[in-house]
């Protein structure tokens, strides 16, 4: 096992036979002797709640229990208690702390992985690349943290005999609040990014996807981790507002939907001081098609970035701008490449695409693609896959004559709109204009096109050229996935340099000999 191929968002082109023939016997062997067992959580005490997996509605995950108001109240109260001590733990000590918890994961990521197919719906590649991005997050972070000192540094010194140096010390207690779409790597990026700079984190998975939740928290334990320092409370948004709002929180470390986002960050400001709110927020994600473009690369970078994951993902292509002299070209080009991937149950090593997560993102799609039929022009899919049980969708590319939601809106959903142009300027222009600004591509052989682009996208992650997501594919210490606009709120972000500064405030130190 530990000679399979890694996945990674990028190695398209890699031969990954041996690594089905692993994933023919465990998926079935999980399936048999993980799922539909009853769970139970320390700060989770609740009424329990059997939760069903998106592959096949009638699949159970498993039984979970809720937590009460009174377990936020004491999963938090447990962080601060077991944060008096690891507030102080040595740099040494937690990266010792992160080298051990690598370990575990290598040894467990294809156990997160499969969870994350069955809890989500993903496909093999898509579930086990996450598992693998998370293993490199314990590489990057740490080794920055170590290169950095804990980013320690000498200051200047004003006179004789002075010594000054600027520290970085945890805030104390993290909130850490993860979304469904990618519940191990997103919940482990942040939980990590807490944990290393010296914080104890109180963390809610997403309300459907308490069993990575879990798992992770087995991680931990496994990785020797001081009790207390991590804590895990399940449930919906009331359980999310109950531990944002907790007195003893410290920061929120939060990806989702930018409404939720901002709910929490307004009230932190309404605080006696501000708390920090690390947020990423979704995304609109444009890519540009120029005559210039090497028009089969483009078309297949952009259905891989539309439909991969669904459209599930903050950072899918939702709306490519092509130039009307290849506009034609690149829909035949889509639609060859699109028309050979399969939709179908994400068990199968053979499926691209497995199903929308749940029934308001089925409704979302359909919504969609009836307005789409309303107002442009369906030029692929759209329909329902039937003899499927579950939310099975050909995803659609639709034409739209003039701006619309759909151009502007985030749908999270395998739908794509495509917009023709005579200038880049302009597409680009109508590109910015949403509110979002996670990541764009473009697809150029003209460097003159390629520099007007990086230039002037309004957007924290830019890519050229890229066949295996036009915009789409960040990976540890790779792309810093940063948020501008209404995508984030720090104009920093993860997998990069200067994540980990963010859950640490500066305190200088002047010290005089005598």
């Amino acid at each position: 096992m530990q000679n399979l191929p890694r996945v990674t968002y990028s190695n398209i082109g890699a031969d990954f036979t041996p690594l089905h023939a692993y994933l023919d016997e465990a998926i079935p062997a999980f399936e048999r002797d993980v799922l539909g067992k009853s769970w139970e959580s320390p700060f989770a005490t609740g009424a329990k709640k059997k939760l069903f997996s998106p592959i096949d509605p009638s699949l159970v995950l498993g039984e979970f229990p809720v937590s009460t108001a009174d377990d936020v109240k004491a999963a938090v109260a447990s962080a601060r208690k077991a944060a008096k001590r690891w507030n102080k733990a040595s740099l040494e000590e937690r990266l010792a702390f992160a080298e051990r918890w690598r370990g575990v994961l290598s040894e467990d990521k294809y156990k997160l992985g499969i969870a994350s197919l069955f809890e989500v719906g993903k496909s093999r590649i898509e579930a086990i690349g996450e598992a693998e991005e998370s293993v490199d997050m314990l590489t990057f972070y740490p080794n920055e943290l170590k290169r950095n000192d804990g980013y320690r540094r000498q200051m200047i010194e004003m006179v004789p005999n002075e010594t000054a140096i600027s520290v970085q010390r945890p805030y104390g207690v993290f909130a850490v609040i993860a979304p469904f779409n990618f519940p191990v790597a997103l919940s482990i990026g942040m939980i990590t990014g807490a944990l290393i700079t010296g914080n104890a984190v109180v963390y809610k998975p997403s309300p459907e996807c308490a069993l990575t939740g879990l798992f992770i928290a087995e991680t931990l334990k496994k990785a020797g981790l001081p009790d207390g320092v991590f804590n895990v409370v399940l449930g919906g948004a009331d359980v999310g507002e109950a531990l944002t709002k907790d007195p003893g929180i410290d920061g929120v470390a939060f990806t989702g939907s930018h409404k939720t986002g901002m709910s929490i960050f307004r009230h932190m400001t309404t605080l006696p001081y501000m708390r920090p709110v690390l947020a990423e927020m979704g995304g609109k994600n444009p890519a540009y098609v120029t005559k210039n473009a090497d028009i089969v690369r483009a078309a297949q970078g952009v259905v891989r970035s539309a439909f991969g994951l669904q459209g599930q993902k903050c950072s899918a292509c939702s709306v490519v701008y092509v130039d009307n002299a290849v506009k034609e070209q690149f829909i035949e080009a889509f639609k060859e490449f699109a028309s050979k991937l399969v939709v179908g149950d994400p068990r199968r090593k053979d499926v691209f695409m497995g199903p929308v997560y749940n029934d308001a993102a089925a409704a979302r799609f359909t919504a969609a693609v009836e307005q789409a039929r309303a107002e442009g022009k369906i030029h692929f899919g759209g329909e329902k896959v039937e003899g499927l049980n579950g939310n099975y969708f050909v995803g659609a590319l639709a034409e739209m004559f003039a701006p619309s939601n759909l151009t502007k809106e985030e749908l999270f959903v395998p739908f794509v709109v495509l917009r023709g142009f005579d200038r880049l300027e302009d597409a680009i222009a109508e590109g910015n204009d949403v509110n979002y600004g996670l990541s764009a591509g473009i697809f150029s052989q003209d460097q003159a096109e390629i520099d007007y682009f990086l230039e002037n996208a309004e957007a924290g992650v830019l890519y050229a050229n890229r066949a295996s997501g036009a915009t789409t594919g960040a990976w540890p210490g790779g792309q810093p996935f940063c948020g501008w606009k209404g995508t984030g709120l720090t104009g920093k972000g993860g997998l990069g340099t200067w994540y980990l500064p963010q859950f640490m405030r500066e305190q200088s130190h002047t010290i005089m000999t005598v």
